[in-house]
C-alpha cells in the first residue's frame, strides 16, 4: 500500500509540472506567431529617414504575420511580392531605400506561385528581416522584408 502511495504521489507531481509548464509553452507558441501592423513598423523619422520601432527591432529574425493588401505583381506567378497597407493601382517599388515608403513590406515566398486580386485583404507570415537589402535578381532594394513566407485570405 506505500509503494501505491509513493506512485500516486510522484504521478500527481509530474502532472502538476506538466500544467506548470502549460502556460510557458503557450507563451512560446504566441512569441513565435507575433503580429506586426504598419503603424507598428517604425519609430520616428530622423534627418537620415526612417526608424524601426522597439517591437520592429524585437521582432527582426522572428516570425511574423502580417495584414494588408498584395500590390500589382509585375508577372502573374513569382516567388515575391509587396505587401501594402492600402490597395494600390501600380506598383511600388523605389529607386534607393531612401525613397522607401512607411507603408509596404517586401514578402518573399518559399516558393513561387500565382498571387489574388490586389483588393482583397491578406496575411502574409515568415521570418521578419529589417535593414537595406537589394535582391540581387531583380536589384530592388527594401527595408524590411517578409522571407520564406507563405500568405492566405484574411
Amino acid at each position: 500500500m506505500r509503494n501505491h502511495r509513493h506512485t500516486r504521489r510522484r504521478m500527481l507531481a509530474g502532472i502538476a509540472g506538466v500544467m506548470a509548464l502549460a502556460p510557458l509553452s503557450r507563451i512560446a507558441r504566441a512569441a513565435a506567431d507575433a503580429t506586426l501592423s504598419f503603424d507598428e513598423l517604425y519609430g520616428r523619422t530622423t534627418v537620415l529617414g526612417l526608424e524601426f520601432s522597439d517591437k520592429t527591432k524585437s521582432l527582426a529574425g522572428r516570425e511574423v504575420g502580417m495584414k494588408g493588401f498584395m500590390a500589382p505583381p509585375l508577372k502573374a506567378e513569382a516567388k515575391f511580392f509587396v505587401l501594402t497597407e492600402i490597395p494600390m493601382a501600380l506598383c511600388p517599388f523605389c529607386s534607393t531605400d531612401a525613397d522607401w515608403p512607411d507603408n509596404i513590406v517586401v514578402v518573399y515566398l518559399k516558393e513561387a506561385q500565382t498571387f489574388v486580386q490586389a483588393n482583397r485583404p491578406i496575411e502574409a507570415t515568415g521570418r521578419l528581416e529589417v535593414g537595406s537589402w537589394r535582391d540581387p535578381e531583380t536589384g530592388f532594394v527594401s527595408l524590411v522584408r517578409i522571407v520564406d513566407a507563405e500568405f492566405a485570405t484574411a
